[in-house]
This record gives structure tokens, C-alpha cells and sequence, in this order.
């Protein structure tokens, strides 16, 4: 017997509603992308479970997205609430589809050799960007010593920032997750390989769904476990996305996302003597001061710098790269023109 859910257990809003003319309702049905494979998409809909062939004329799908459905498959993808991208792994300069249609974002990082503000203010970028809500969740707690130090670390970033800490094999622990997992509500897990994020999800369905990894004793890191991104119905009614460790996080196209991140930052900048101070020795620079009376840390700005850098230079290259196949595409329908009228005889 398949399981089936409603529209609302799903995640659906009138956000998506709003989409569908009169026509399409009678006709069509919506459905949830809950895996996304290589020649095939997984689908949750109101009648049950369903897969569809993934066609060259589709365009990028990624889990999470709503898509409209008909008998036959495929008919269009609906526009997203919420998008997280990132540039593509290595140099290649094309942009990598995440996840869709998220409301919070579970940034999972472990209480050992794992830590990192730096990386943490990555990730936080790239989720402030798209307006969804980002939860800082401390794992391990049971082989930490010093927990509170850990937490303050994080909370020091931003004060309203919600940060949890958790042993993720303890349930009655991850409970304090409970009210980010509602009925309708979804979630992802990111962060890095090893961290816990499949025992995590797995205490949060109140069973073992996705295989788990040991620590490795040389460097308190686990073995990465998960290899694609899947979107579960919990227990509590939430639903769950669940992504691979990713090693290579680059930002593009997230400038209001870093602004929003090291808003301290910013903040001060609007202090500076030049508007175009670059916070690295000019006279009367805000931020230097900040960091000389003991406000502001040294490796807060240094990761600014470098995020803002690397998010200038990847939107740049983006940029560059669509107007260049912008320009390839006139060039061939120039030429394709010019052809039928030699065709033609003209």
C-alpha cells in the first residue's frame, strides 16, 4: 500500500497555488521531487508515490522543487520560494542546483576538530541569501568537554542566531528540534562529510533510514555515508532534505547573503571616512578601529574580505559566461538566417 500525504503535509502554500490557472487544476495534479537520479525523478504526491523519466527538454530540476504532472509526466516546473544554489565544484563556471522550496536550514557542525567559524559564515551566506531560516546544530555533545565555549563561539556571530546542541544518537536530545520540524514545514542538513548528519536525521524520524559512518579516531571525522540529496516525511509531520557533504562550497550571486551574515560589519562600514574604504589600513576606517578596541575580530574580517572577493569574482565569471552564450546564441541564428535566405535564393 502506498503512503499518501495531502498537499499541506507536503509543504504546499498558496505562494504555489497562486501559479496554477483554472485549466491546469482540472487537467493536471502537482506533485514534490523527493529524489533526483541521473535518468529518473522520485516523486511524492497526493495519490502516492511516483517516478517520471527525466527528458533534454526539462529544464534543471532539483529535490524539493513542485512540479506540475499530467498522465503522460512531466508538464512545467513552478516557480521557487526559495532557491540554494551554488557555483559549480572545480573551475567550471556554471551554477549547481541544491535544493528548493526550503524553510530552514539545519547547519550541522561537530564539537570536535571539525569546527569552524569560518566555514560556518560560508554556509550562513549562502542561506541568508534565499531568506530561509538558518539553525546552528552543535553535534556530538556527549565527546565535548567544553560545551558552552563551542556555543558562544557560534552565538557571538549574530544574537538572534538559534543555535542547539545536540548528541544526535540521543532522542530525547534532538527533541529540542521538534519545533523546527512541523507539519508542512521543511528542512534541510547541510554541512560537511562525517559531521552526523544522517544519525541526526535519523534520531529525528525515530528510526535508522539512511546508513550511518563511525568516527575516525585520527581526526574525529566521520566517514561520509550520504551520496545523493532525498527528501523525507517525519514522523512529527516536517519534511527533511538530507544533502551529501559537500568539501567545495563556492559562493556566486550571494552578495546580499554575505551582507546579511557579517551585518556587524557592514554596519561599521557606514562609518568609514570613504565610502570605498577596503578595511585594510585606509584612514578613519570604522572596521579597523573596531578591531584595534577589541570589538570586532580579526578573523571575522579577514573572512569577509575573502568571501566578498570570492563572491565578486564568481559572479563576474558567471556573468561573463551568459553573456558570452548569449552572444554565441545571436551569432547562430544570424547564420542560420543568412542561410535559408541563400536557400532561398535572395
Amino acid at each position: 500500500m502506498l503512503t499518501s500525504y495531502s498537499l499541506a503535509e507536503l509543504g504546499w502554500r498558496p505562494y504555489f497555488q497562486q501559479q496554477l490557472s483554472l485549466a491546469e487544476l482540472e487537467s493536471c495534479s502537482v506533485a514534490r521531487v523527493s529524489e533526483q537520479h541521473r535518468s529518473q525523478l522520485q516523486l511524492l504526491t497526493e495519490q502516492g508515490a511516483r517516478s517520471i523519466q527525466v527528458t533534454p527538454n526539462m529544464p534543471s530540476i532539483c529535490v524539493g522543487d513542485w512540479l506540475l504532472i499530467n498522465d503522460d509526466g512531466f508538464v512545467r516546473l513552478l516557480e521557487r520560494a526559495t532557491e540554494f544554489s551554488r557555483k559549480a565544484p572545480g573551475s567550471k563556471l556554471a551554477k549547481q542546483l541544491i535544493a528548493a522550496n526550503l524553510d530552514t536550514v539545519l547547519v550541522v557542525m561537530s564539537l570536535n576538530h571539525d569546527f569552524s567559524l569560518s566555514r560556518l559564515e560560508r554556509y550562513l551566506a549562502l542561506i541568508n541569501q534565499t531568506g530561509a531560516r538558518p539553525v546552528v546544530v552543535l553535534t556530538k555533545a556527549d565527546l565535548c568537554d567544553d560545551i558552552y565555549s563551542y556555543q558562544s563561539q557560534v552565538q557571538a556571530l549574530d544574537p538572534l542566531l538559534d543555535v542547539v546542541c545536540v548528541n544526535a544518537l540521543d532522542q530525547s536530545s534532538v527533541s529540542a528540534l521538534a519545533i523546527y520540524c512541523k507539519t508542512g514545514q521543511t528542512l534541510a542538513v547541510m554541512g560537511s562529510s562525517g559531521v552526523g548528519k544522517s544519525t541526526l536525521l535519523n534520531s529525528l524520524q525515530g528510526e535508522e533510514t539512511l546508513q550511518t559512518g563511525s568516527i575516525r579516531e585520527d581526526d574525529s571525522k566521520g566517514r561520509h555515508t550520504t551520496t545523493s540529496r532525498s527528501l523525507h516525511v517525519m514522523a512529527a509531520g516536517g519534511l527533511l532534505l538530507d544533502t551529501p557533504g559537500m568539501r567545495e562550497l563556492q559562493l556566486s550571486d550571494v552578495e546580499s547573503g554575505i551582507a546579511t551574515t557579517f551585518a556587524d560589519i557592514e554596519a561599521l562600514a557606514q562609518h568609514c571616512r570613504f565610502s570605498d574604504c577596503s578595511h585594510q589600513g585606509e584612514p578613519g576606517c570604522a572596521v579597523t578601529q573596531a578591531i584595534e578596541s577589541g570589538e570586532l575580530e580579526l578573523r571575522r574580517l579577514t573572512n569577509y574580505l575573502k568571501l566578498s572577493r570570492e563572491q565578486a569574482l564568481n559572479a563576474a565569471s558567471l556573468a561573463e559566461r551568459r553573456a558570452k552564450d548569449k552572444a554565441l546564441g545571436k551569432m547562430y541564428r544570424t547564420i542560420q538566417g543568412e542561410s535559408k535566405k541563400l536557400k532561398k535564393g535572395y
